[in-house]
């Protein structure tokens, strides 16, 4: 996210700066690695955020926004490289512990934000790994692409 700031505060560099982490990395990472998938099969899994579909929390929207751009692109290049058998999908974390949020979220702001999360806390980044390995898998999620699967403590069910 690159630190908390409203959309009235930021600046044309800062937004660049979020944008290019978040939104122009992907198609940058993707764009380069279809060749090579479409030679030798494969898979592609992004990563976006509960942000994406919630609108972020305070300071983070441009972040959520990027994080939309990345949801739609995976389902875009999914219908795009499908005749290519290459699967297209997506891991949505939602509070997930971090060192962003050590840095930039504060005792009161990551209360507030686990009183949105049944499960009653932040999860851990450990605790993603699952729904990537599922996804990378053929044999689990083979007749799965264009999908985002949601790693939220139930912080968002749609």
């Amino acid at each position: 996210m690159l630190g908390r700031l409203p959309y009235s505060e930021m600046t044309d560099a800062q937004y660049d700066a979020v944008m290019d982490l978040n939104a122009r990395s992907v198609i940058t990472a993707c764009r380069v690695a279809i060749p090579w998938l479409r030679k030798n099969g494969g898979f592609i899994v992004n990563t976006t955020s509960v942000a994406a579909r919630n609108g972020a929390g305070n300071g983070a929207g441009v972040y959520g926004s990027a994080k939309a751009f990345v949801s739609n692109v995976t389902r875009g290049l999914s219908k795009e490289l499908v005749a290519d058998r290459i699967r297209v999908n997506a891991v949505a974390p939602g509070l997930i512990v971090t060192p962003f949020h050590e840095r930039w979220t504060s005792p009161e702001q990551m209360k507030v934000q686990v009183a949105t999360v049944p499960m009653g806390r932040a999860g851990t980044a450990e605790e993603c790994v699952g729904a990537y390995l599922f996804l990378s898998s053929d044999l689990l999620s083979g007749y799965i692409t264009g999908q985002v699967i949601e790693v939220n403590g139930g912080q968002l069910m749609p």
